[in-house]
């Protein structure tokens, strides 16, 4: 549902300071007005920017006709006042799904930080933010790459700026700094920008599978908050299908990307598949490459190396964060001893000369049957760490970053021609998820359906017994009743069943809003009740306890 912005905002506060300060105000005067309210153009990007002229023409009223329009007046609440004025009146538009991000690719890593939404307090901020006055549910999805807010806004101008503000007071970051690094999106892009999220497009490792966990958190979370509604939980559970089907159909995930990631890759290709677990691996540098290197290892079911490095504070930094993993730390000075008994070397460190050299490598002793008989030296170091010439040492495989780059190039363009597959999977589940949320325009006018000839029934119901008289019996009293529900079901059912639809056959759901409509107009069910009347209505109850 759009709504004017800027008068929705003023007509709100004017309604609490109105309701707050009635009892104690006693008019003198009264006027009469009538407005003249301009055209509503619609615009590109799915905003509505409503023009209104308002002539107001105030004439003189009697004491007796002054009186009159007051007593009138104290008896209509302000909320009536906001639903007959033909001003006032709210454009019957469905509300938006909007994102207001921030992400690696936008915003710098000490905006991010200040941001970041710890997991335990996004129940909280789902709470705030859905107390905001324009804003009807909310979801966060904040990670060490991304923070976003996914809301569906009454109106999309005053959500973003809500929301915005909030964002601005909870983190401290001011709002010009906010709107240079933000980006928004509404409905139809926002719903195809989680889906590119959940299945990886938008990571900075093409189809890497944590965000999609990260994705499946919120909704984990969210259950049981009031704010996370329908349309948020169900836009995360069908991004959680998506992600699934994304790696599932393309296996966008395999294949290396990175050159640490590609080292290890690289290193389980060489080796048999039944020493992949028994090897002795060998990491020589603790730096970031290094870590990476670990942490493939590590991801790959490596659960024991040795890692030389010139001190030990990085390697017991390493071990802290990767519990369960024996990481066994040795100084620079044992290194030709760590490596004559280890399979494959790693090597990772800053020095500015060789590590190993052909002779280092020809005194090593030789490698057990189990690996082929071969010792792997995978060098991702630049400078290199390890001399070309132990490319001829016997016994010996010596692999460098321009061999991991073909393998890090192809992975690549291998996860672009996927990704270009995954696309048309979102797109395809994108329209599904669209026909959903039109579904689900039906479901007010189900309710207002029933809810008005349960009415007719009941008053029905009484009429007929109060001639019957008080004398017959509890029996009869059910037979009647259940006489009259069973007579309405039956009317009810053949509209019920051209009001439900799945969403997922567009000729359906066309007729099925076409009947909707029809119903509304027949019955005059008004199923558009406006939730931020509902807000309205609550706050103006609030101000006067």
């Amino acid at each position: 549902m759009a709504v004017s912005t800027s008068f929705a905002g003023a007509k709100l506060e004017a309604l609490l300071s109105r309701s707050s300060s009635s009892a104690a105000t006693t008019s003198s005067t009264a006027s009469s007005g009538s407005c003249l309210v301009g055209s509503v153009r619609p615009i590109r990007s799915r905003r509505l920017q409503i023009q209104r002229g308002v002539r107001c023409e105030v004439a003189a009223s009697s004491d007796a006709s002054a009186a009159a329009v007051q007593s009138v007046a104290s008896n209509i609440s302000a909320l009536e006042q906001l639903k007959t004025s033909a001003a006032d009146r709210y454009t019957k538009e469905r509300s938006s799904i909007v994102v207001i991000g921030l992400s690696i690719h936008t915003t710098p890593v000490e905006m991010r930080e200040k941001l970041a939404i710890p997991e335990a307090e996004w129940p909280r901020a789902i709470e705030e933010l859905c107390g905001l006055n324009h804003i009807e549910e909310a979801a966060v999805l904040s990670t060490c790459n991304r923070m976003e807010i996914y809301v569906v806004a009454l109106s999309q101008h005053r959500g973003v700026k809500e929301v915005t503000e909030w964002m601005s007071k909870t983190s401290g970051v001011p709002v010009s700094e906010l709107c240079q690094h933000r980006f928004l999106l509404y409905n139809k892009d926002a719903t195809q920008h989680l889906f590119e999220v959940s299945a990886g497009l938008d990571s900075l490792v093409l189809g890497e599978g944590q965000i999609l966990a990260q994705v499946k958190q919120v909704v984990k979370v969210g259950q049981g908050v009031v704010g996370f509604g329908r349309n948020i939980s169900g836009l995360f559970k069908h991004a959680i299908t998506v992600g699934k089907r994304v790696r599932t159909e393309t296996n966008i995930a395999a294949g290396a990307v990175s050159v640490s990631s590609a080292s290890v890759e690289l290193a389980l290709m060489k080796l048999p598949a039944p020493s992949h677990a028994t090897a002795r691996m060998l990491v020589i540098g603790a730096g970031k490459m290094g870590k990476l290197v670990i942490k493939h290892l590590v991801a790959k079911g490596c659960t024991k190396m040795v890692v030389v490095n010139r001190t030990e504070e990085r390697v017991a930094s390493i071990r802290e964060e990767l519990k369960g993993i024996e990481i066994i730390y040795k100084p620079l000075t044992e290194m030709l001893t760590c490596a004559a008994e280890a399979y494959v070397v790693f090597t990772s460190t800053a020095s500015e000369t060789p590590l190993f050299f052909k002779d280092d490598v020809k005194a090593l002793p030789a490698v057990g049957p189990e690996t082929g008989g071969l010792r792997l030296f995978v060098d991702i170091s630049v400078p290199r760490n390890v001399g070309s010439c132990v490319a001829d040492v016997d016994g010996a495989r010596l692999y460098n970053v321009d061999d991991l780059k073909e393998v890090v190039a192809a992975n690549k363009e291998d996860r672009l021609r996927k990704a270009m597959e995954a696309q048309e999977i979102i797109t395809e589940e994108s329209k599904q998820f669209e026909a959903w949320r039109d579904s689900l325009e039906t479901v007010p006018t189900i309710k207002k359906l029933r809810a008005y000839a349960e009415r007719i029934r009941a008053a029905e119901l009484d009429k007929c017994l109060s001639k019957m008289g008080d004398d017959i019996s509890k029996k009869t009293r059910r037979a009647v009743d259940d006489l009259s529900r069973g007579i309405v079901n039956k009317l009810l059912h053949g509209p019920m069943q051209h009001l439900r639809c799945d969403g997922s056959d567009s000729r359906t759901l066309s007729e099925t809003l076409e009947n909707m409509h029809a119903l509304n107009r027949m019955f005059s069910l008004e199923t558009e009740i406006s939730v931020l009347e509902q807000k309205i209505r609550a706050k103006v109850e609030q101000s006067q306890k």
